[in-house]
């Protein structure tokens, strides 16, 4: 796919909605810069930049008014002329003015997605009989959000959220199995991470791509990686075992890492993690979700390209034009929208790959 084609760049453009109306002309004539960041470890969150200085009035603006008063839910859509897609939407929970040195002041409204209702309380609360995803549904449920998720398959006889948020918890769980979990819109998502064999888009070198950091290192790469617990009731150890070639996806690479490091070091230690389990498909599940966390952090790397509404945080994208070992697929951790009427769109990122 050609990103960069399908999009008159020249011509970057974003619309802001608060209250469900369009930002009013003198407070879009006023805006300075627009950043929507998404992590697949964290809320989604979004920062609107204005000037604060009313120049006829000679005071402060936007800091007082209700336009952008905590709570109100906020839209940003970003893209090009005749082509934005919907990035954000969530609401206001802080306003930052700075009132700098011989310079007019400047107002940051801060806002999440959703998720932030998830994590207002610490809470001690019990679970018996249930998967994650009915977890997952039960909590969405709390905080006046509609359930998407995917079957996790084991059930678990009792699990224990020990004074944590909604969102530690439900974001712990998520990760034992290699899940994921964000918001859009009123919708929570719970589903397991896919590291597919094709990619959401192609970025090419110097032409959607405009740097690329990539890093790779086999330390902390191992072969073969346990997880053991323990049956109470059966008196018998559980042990989950994984490794080398048990990747879900090599991602278009022709040797994963936890392979390179058993050809080139071997023997190569086993990693062992004792964590609570209660049946042996739950051992097996969280081994493979370790081993699969482990084997990602093969190649790492930072980049920026040209901006594209269509990067979000858990796609996987093609980088081409880096030779042979650094090109291909890459799983996104996070992606960072960035617009400013000076400076246009660029999209930055954090990515991840198991193999080259």
């Amino acid at each position: 796919m050609a990103g960069r084609d399908a999009f008159d760049t020249l011509a970057p453009e974003v619309k802001v909605r608060v209250n469900g109306a369009a930002l009013p002309e003198p407070a879009a004539a006023d805006l300075v810069a627009v950043a929507v960041v998404n992590d697949v470890d964290a809320m989604g969150m979004f920062t609107l930049t204005l000037s604060g200085w009313d120049v006829v009035a000679m005071e402060v603006k936007w800091m007082d008014g209700e336009l952008f008063r905590e709570g109100n839910p906020v839209q940003i859509e970003l893209g090009y002329r005749d082509s934005t897609q919907t990035l954000f939407s969530g609401e206001i929970t802080g306003l930052e003015p700075h009132f700098p040195e011989a310079k007019p002041p400047i107002l940051t409204v801060r806002g999440y997605d959703r998720l932030h209702r998830l994590m207002r309380q610490r809470k001690t609360h019990s679970f018996t009989n249930v998967k994650d995803s009915d977890i997952a549904s039960t909590l969405a449920g709390t905080a006046g959000l509609t359930p998407d998720v995917e079957d996790s398959g084991v059930t678990h006889s009792y699990v224990l959220q020990h004074n944590q948020t909604d969102l530690a918890f439900l974001l712990s769980r998520a990760r034992r199995i290699d899940y994921e979990v964000f918001a859009d819109d009123r919708t929570l998502h719970f589903r397991a991470r896919a590291l597919r064999e094709s990619a959401a888009l192609t970025l090419r070198r110097d032409i959607e791509l405009l740097e690329f950091h990539p890093r790779l290192t086999t330390m902390g790469q191992v072969q073969e990686f346990e997880v053991r617990g323990w049956n109470p009731q059966d008196k018998q150890a559980l042990v989950g075992r994984t490794g080398a070639g048990d990747e879900p996806a090599t991602m278009k690479g022709a040797e994963s890492g936890p392979a390179a490091a058993r050809r080139l070091f071997a023997p190569t230690a086993s990693a062992l993690d004792r964590e609570p389990v209660q049946s042996q498909a739950d051992a097996d599940r969280i081994a493979r979700q370790r081993f699969s966390d482990m084997a990602l952090g093969y190649v790492c790397g930072e980049g920026v390209c040209i901006g594209d509404p269509r990067l979000r945080a858990g796609s996987v994208v093609e980088i081409e034009g880096l030779g042979v070992r650094f090109s291909g697929l890459y799983y996104l951790t996070s992606t960072q929208h960035c617009f400013s009427p000076r400076s246009g769109y660029r999209t930055r990122f954090a990515a991840r790959r198991n193999a080259t």
